[in-house]
């Protein structure tokens, strides 16, 4: 598939000055007048100029472009990061040309999701409004298998006001969409005073999990695990305070923490199954001084690195996990399988499924969960998961 029709080409004079050696700028392929081999990438970096989704329907057809395109100042940071210690085989593949409506661009970037993630290539987008992430989400449909959506945001984008702006609701978009291939959908820094009680009662209808901004402060190594289950990310800057990242509405002075973000996109590339990274709702208008553009451009640096960094950690019968079953009482039959690996250290926990006719799952856990069911009690990460199995 030729994929250069739906992009447009990067200027060579906004970065002919960061091809510094050892900075990623001289090691990253971008397309300025030739088209990369995304085939042979790993990663594949592309812009989404699209901003329509932040306002209502009749506001959006009179909305003006953006005055600068939200890659491109993201571009000009992470360029100029030093190259880890991994290997490098990242292309930049320009900015994908929006379609007539929002909903033309949805469907484009849900194409060019598809293809990526069908040759092995990680997207990295940078948007845009957050209701991109419903043609990210889409670029999944072809798998034929239901898969696990993480968002980190502050606020729970899925309010049934048909007024509302589509980056508001995308997340019922993506409920309500056939065929429903989403088995679970986790919500990272949400703040309570953001969301309506009865979207949260939805989230608990429907077993998904969802995690306060301060469960984030408490302890960021517990959200890991919420991460390692995740096929596809999206992140919105707004939920990021507005200390490490001003430029994003409405601000926000009790979010995460920029080293926060910086750990989450970090484990995102640690993930052997994430095949997805979406950044959203950076406006550069409000970056008087790039802060927010730096502090996204480190939050990709750190997925990047995160990535080469992998340990293929997905046979859990080879020689590499240990294997723990913890028993219950005595008078109870019932026991708990848990793996560890030798070598990263990190814990998975094997859910039994209600129904006799449906396998068992082995889902990422942390060593607290090991912790309780040793103590007699069950985990509510093992009791959600059997929710959605069945």
């Amino acid at each position: 598939m030729n994929l250069s029709i739906f992009f447009e080409p990067l200027s060579e004079d906004a970065f002919a000055t960061l091809n510094k050696p050892r900075t990623l700028g001289s090691y990253i392929s971008r397309f300025v007048s030739k088209f990369p081999d995304w085939r042979a990438a790993d990663i594949a970096i592309l812009g989404v100029n699209e901003t329509r989704g932040r306002h209502s329907e009749e506001a959006a057809e009179e909305a003006p472009e953006a005055a600068q395109a939200p890659a491109r100042l993201v571009r000009r940071k992470l360029y100029g990061l030093n190259k880890g210690t991994g290997r490098c085989q990242v292309v930049d593949l320009g900015n994908l040309r929006p379609g007539i409506t929002l909903e033309d661009t949805h469907l484009r970037l849900k194409e060019i999701v598809e293809v990526l993630i069908s040759h092995n290539t990680i997207p990295v987008i940078i948007g845009g409004s957050h209701d991109l992430e419903y043609g990210q989400y889409m670029g999944y449909e072809h798998l034929e298998r239901v898969v696990n959506m993480v968002t980190v945001d502050s606020s729970v984008d899925m309010t049934e006001d048909t007024d509302a702006a589509p980056n508001k609701r995308q997340l019922r978009q993506i409920l309500m969409h056939e065929p429903n291939y989403l088995f679970s959908l986790s919500q990272i820094g949400y703040q309570s005073y953001f969301v309506e009680p009865e979207v949260m009662a939805t989230f608990e209808k429907m077993h998904f999990e969802a995690y306060r901004v301060g469960e984030v402060h408490r302890s960021v190594q517990e959200i890991e695990p919420v991460v390692r289950v995740a096929d596809l990310l999206t992140f919105d800057v707004s939920a990021i305070r507005h200390q490490d990242a001003p430029a994003s509405e409405p601000a926000n002075p009790f979010g995460l923490t920029g080293e926060e973000a910086c750990q989450l996109c970090w484990y995102a590339g640690l993930n052997d199954n994430l095949t997805s990274l979406g950044i959203y709702e950076y406006n550069p208008a409000l970056d008087d001084r790039e802060l927010t553009a730096m502090t996204v451009a480190t939050m990709i640096w750190y997925f990047v690195e995160g990535f080469y960094h992998r340990k293929n950690e997905t046979d859990f019968n080879s020689r590499h996990f240990t294997k723990y079953a913890v028993a219950f009482a005595a008078d109870n039959p019932d026991r708990m399988i848990f793996y560890k690996s030798r070598s990263s250290e990190k814990w998975w926990l094997e859910v039994d499924p209600m129904s006799p006719d449906k396998g068992s799952r082995i889902v990422p856990c942390s060593y607290e969960d090991y912790l309780q069911a040793t103590k007699g009690e069950v985990p509510n990460r093992w009791i959600m998961t059997q929710a959605r199995i069945g």
